[in-house]
């Protein structure tokens, strides 16, 4: 073994003067630290600008714009259709929810209706995706602790379970492009329910076994409770939604405030934080897993058959009447909404995106202010962003 002569490659810091966040000197110096870009497989490539009090947290910046690919832009030049495939990109975690929300918009604005069929499907997809969501943050939260491989390889585990019933049905595991105006791309194939509803079956055995693992872990505890704790007012001024503001204690959900699709059919309860802090926000994950599984069992019971697509949805020349339209849905990380204004042309006059990972990110310091540079990892992590709908 050698040993190096060269001079190491300089840090990815600096000093600068100490000062209050009033701008008053104070002894002794503060270190900033340029925390990222980090490597897809973390959270995105995304960086978070840190001013330290030695280990405590006295500013934060979250950086972002690496992967900026000009999404709504993109599909102002492009069909209505076209665009489908683009709505996977934003949250490549849940590119279902992503199809859904995108559909209801386009619906909404030229009038089509879903058959009952297509309803019941796109549901139970849905909360599919809400499950492997779900599943997948509480893993890589417990990585972002420390907890290097066991609960995150559980959780895989199960999510590859959902992506082969995606495979199944779609063609593609993540990019699943399924949701049409109107109802859905294809209808389900033999036998493909009774597999949804073995996994459903079995997801309450993987999850006692994986909270008994994890919630009462001493080191769990001590580094989610108390830690990055988000008031209740801000989140609401904020426009924070999703678990996040559940775990705040504020009781909304779209699905139960707006009964999109079929939600009003089934029973679910919406459960609530009290602290708002990561334990709050990692315990209401695992508990919304046991709601959709609750919507899914009962949906599967209902399934009608009949057809999957509006046969007023001519897809081939669609030109929606002039006006505009916003589709919101509950997606796993919060509302997910579109925006779009139709000119009678064949593409969007306007398309604009209302990106949940975008807006709870913006909460990122008050949560992170006076808390130790440790302690900063795990919060980000409990937000559960994608980097794809932060930066479109």
């Amino acid at each position: 073994m050698s040993v190096a002569t060269e001079s190491p490659a300089p840090r990815n810091y600096e000093v600068v003067p100490k000062t209050s966040p009033e701008g008053s000197e104070l002894d002794g110096e503060l270190l900033e630290v340029a925390m990222g870009p980090q490597h897809p497989s973390t959270h995105g490539v995304f960086r978070m600008d840190v001013v330290l009090d030695g280990e405590t947290v006295v500013k934060l910046k979250p950086v972002f714009g690496y992967l900026h690919r000009n999404h709504e832009k993109i599909a102002e030049n492009t069909s209505y259709l076209g665009s489908m495939p683009y709505t996977d990109r934003l949250d490549y975690f849940c590119s279902l929810t992503n199809n859904w929300a995108y559909a209801l918009a386009v619906e909404k604005l030229a009038g089509l209706q879903v058959p009952e069929r297509a309803e019941f499907i796109r549901v139970i997809t849905a909360e599919l995706t809400r499950l492997q969501n779900h599943t997948s943050v509480c893993g890589f939260l417990l990585q972002d602790m420390g907890a290097l491989g066991t609960p995150l390889m559980y959780a895989f585990r199960e999510r590859e379970k959902i992506l082969d019933l995606f495979e199944s049905l779609t063609g593609a595991r993540m990019m699943c492009n399924y949701m049409r105006f109107g109802g859905c791309r294809c209808d389900l194939p033999p036998g493909w329910l009774d597999r949804v509803r073995k996994i459903v079956g079995d997801f309450p055995q993987f999850l006692d076994s994986y909270e008994a693992l994890l919630n009462t872990n001493e080191i769990l505890l001590a580094r989610t409770q108390g830690v990055g704790r988000l008031p209740r007012e801000l989140a609401i001024s904020a426009g924070v939604t999703g678990p996040m503001l559940r775990a705040c204690g504020v009781d909304y959900d779209i699905r139960k405030v707006d009964h999109y699709g079929i939600y009003d059919r089934f029973e679910f309860r919406i459960p609530l934080g009290e602290q708002g802090d990561v334990y709050d926000r990692y315990m209401i994950r695992l508990l919304e897993i046991r709601e959709s599984l609750k919507i899914l069992q009962q949906a599967l019971k209902e399934v009608p058959g009949g057809p999957i697509i509006d046969p007023k949805a001519k897809l081939r020349s669609f030109r929606p009447k002039v006006g505009e339209a916003y589709g919101r849905i509950e997606g796993p990380k919060g509302e997910l909404g579109f925006y779009l204004i139709s000119d009678g042309s064949p593409n969007p006059y306007r398309y604009r995106v209302r990106p949940p990972s975008l807006i709870n990110l913006t909460i990122l310091e008050d949560m992170c202010l006076g808390q130790s540079v440790a302690d900063a990892v795990v919060t980000l992590g409990s937000v559960d962003i994608v980097l794809g709908e932060v930066d479109r």
